[in-house]
């Protein structure tokens, strides 16, 4: 879809106590008690904003914590991140358990429900289309994680070749045996993306992970999101157990569903950072 990426005119901080949309997802209804159950940004409630037959979800986001100098600020702060990526996260996640939803990037702040109501009558053919795309579907994540194999070991009696030149060569060896299994697994992750993406109605390969962000002791070397067909869940959780046995490189973690992220943009999602219309 094409962008509009300039920020939105004006000091959005400037008014004490202004606040603005917070603008968490777009779909075609949106069930009453989604609403009442969720909370906003601002711990409020969620609003809906129907236009062009298309219904947004929005919350009220305060200037002062979400404006554009704010944000940027805000953004730098991994525990406020943190929170405010979980709470948009929630209430995309429970829009998506109605039906499909397009969610919109972190951060995305309108100056107020007109501006949203514009952006779905402007935006209406691609949303539209986006919608049926992902209607019936879910996004289904699967990481690889190198299984390492065992360290080789000296042949050579010690005597031989003396004790500082056998541990060279042990050393140069357990390398040697690293980094064929690193190859390895990554080949194997290559084909286990080629049989997934085959199966899934659109598929994704992300870079992995940092071992800090993963939590796993091994490296990652498949991160990949696939938009599945509810109806053909059981056949890729399958192939996925399938996979696992056949390619005994990789540690296959099968995570979802989950909203379709991944899927509900041309590019790949990346934070706004100030106060703008919504890139999609």
């Amino acid at each position: 879809m094409s962008r509009i990426d300039e920020p939105v005119p004006g000091d959005p901080d400037s008014a004490a106590g202004a606040a603005g949309c917070w603008l968490h997802g777009v779909a075609r209804e949106v069930d009453p008690a989604t609403l009442a159950g969720g909370t906003g940004m601002d711990g409020g409630p969620l609003r809906a904003v129907p236009a062009a037959g298309l219904v947004a979800v929005v919350s009220t986001a305060p200037l002062a914590e979400y404006g554009e100098e704010a944000l940027r600020r805000n953004l730098e702060d991994l525990a406020w991140l943190e929170r405010a990526a979980r709470t948009h996260h929630e209430v995309v996640a429970a829009l998506s358990r109605t039906g499909a939803v397009v969610p919109t990037r972190l951060a995305t702040v309108y100056r107020d429900e007109r501006g949203v109501a514009r952006l779905l009558a402007e935006r209406r053919a691609d949303l539209a289309a986006t919608l049926d795309r992902l209607t019936g579907r879910t996004e289904w994540g699967v990481k690889g994680y190198v299984v390492p194999g065992l360290p080789a070991r000296a042949t050579a009696p010690v005597g031989a070749e003396g004790a500082g030149a056998a541990y060279l060569r042990r050393r140069r060896a357990e390398l040697s045996c690293r980094d064929e299994g690193q190859r390895a697994a990554a080949q194997a992750a290559a084909a286990v993306h080629d049989a997934l993406a085959g199966y899934a109605a659109a598929a994704r390969r992300h870079a992995p992970q940092d071992r800090r962000l993963s939590g796993a002791p091994t490296a990652m070397v498949l991160n990949g999101a696939y938009l599945v067909d509810v109806a053909g869940l059981d056949g890729f959780t399958a192939l996925v157990t399938a996979l696992a046995r056949r390619h005994a490189e990789l540690r296959l973690e099968l995570t979802g569903p989950w909203p379709a992220y991944s899927f509900a943009q041309d590019d790949p999602p990346r934070p706004a950072l100030t106060v703008r219309e919504p890139a999609w």
